[in-house]
């Protein structure tokens, strides 16, 4: 399956809409930094987002310090954001009971 990068209607319709999200400075991505009481609860939100991120085939960039998960989403295949990245963002707010 060939992803495409997001056009610019796409990317104005869509990222509104993920409020808890931002563009990365300087590349075709959106990131997120969540904060969670302790280790073990941010384990347990990276295990549940890394099980649906291989069922998808879609994986983040992610950085865990004790409590803090910082989030980057892009498609490497597609030089970009595309609807996957879009996606993967919202089930990650799900996750995360945003």
């Amino acid at each position: 399956m060939t992803v495409r990068q997001l056009n610019d209607a796409e990317r104005q319709e869509a990222l509104p809409r993920l409020t808890h999200w931002q563009l990365v400075d300087g590349r075709d991505a959106i990131h997120t930094s969540l904060q969670f009481d302790n280790f073990e609860l941010a384990w347990a939100f990276m295990s549940r987002v890394a099980l649906e991120a291989e069922r998808r085939n879609h994986h983040p960039e992610w950085f865990n310090v004790y409590g803090t998960v910082n989030i980057t989403l892009s498609t490497h295949d597609a030089g970009g954001l595309s609807h996957l990245d879009l996606d993967m963002a919202r089930f990650i707010d799900g996750a995360a009971g945003r």
